[in-house]
C-alpha cells in the first residue's frame, strides 16, 4: 500500500492474535519486568487479579497485525511519531487482539513529491469486542509513480 491508497476515511481491520501466559512473561522479562506481567501469583494479588500483558506488548502486537493486514513493505519510509497511546483495559493471558484502523489525516509532502504522510487511528479490541488500547500514528509513505 502506498500513500495514494490511503485517503482520509480509509478503514481496514486485521486478523487476530492470542497472547498466552508464556508470551506475556517472555516479553515482560526483556522489556517490562513488573510482577503483574511476570508472576501469576503476584498478578493474582495485584489490582488486575491475574497475569496481564505489558501495554507495550499490546501495542507492538497490534502494530504487527496492521503490517500483516496492509503490506507497506514497498512504500514505508518510517514514521515521524505517535500522537497518542492509551491503555484502556488490561489484556489478560488468553485474550485475542485485533485492530480496526482508520486514516484520519493525509497530507502530500510539499517539498518532496515522492512521499506523503497519513495519520491513522488504531483501536485495539479483545475477543469480546471490548476496546483495550488505542493509538494514533503518522506514517511516511512513498507515492505511486505516474504511469
Amino acid at each position: 500500500m502506498y500513500f495514494d491508497d490511503m485517503p482520509v476515511g480509509f478503514c481496514y481491520e486485521t486478523g487476530s492474535r492470542t497472547l498466552d501466559a508464556e508470551a506475556i512473561k517472555r516479553f515482560a522479562r526483556e522489556w517490562d519486568p513488573q510482577p503483574f506481567h511476570l508472576d501469576e501469583e503476584a498478578a493474582k494479588a495485584s489490582p488486575y487479579g491475574g497475569l496481564i500483558a505489558s501495554g507495550f506488548h499490546t501495542i507492538l502486537t497490534a502494530f504487527t497485525l496492521t503490517l500483516e493486514a496492509s503490506d507497506w513493505s514497498d512504500s514505508s519510509m518510517g514514521s515521524p511519531g505517535m500522537e497518542t497511546v492509551r491503555w484502556i483495559k488490561p489484556v489478560y493471558a488468553g485474550d485475542s487482539l485485533r485492530v480496526k484502523a482508520e486514516v484520519v489525516g493525509s497530507k502530500a509532502s510539499r517539498s518532496k513529491p515522492d512521499r506523503g504522510f497519513v495519520d491513522v487511528q488504531y483501536d485495539i479490541y479483545n475477543q469480546d469486542d471490548v476496546m483495550v488500547a488505542a493509538y494514533r500514528a503518522s506514517h511516511m509513505l512513498k507515492r505511486r509513480q505516474a504511469e
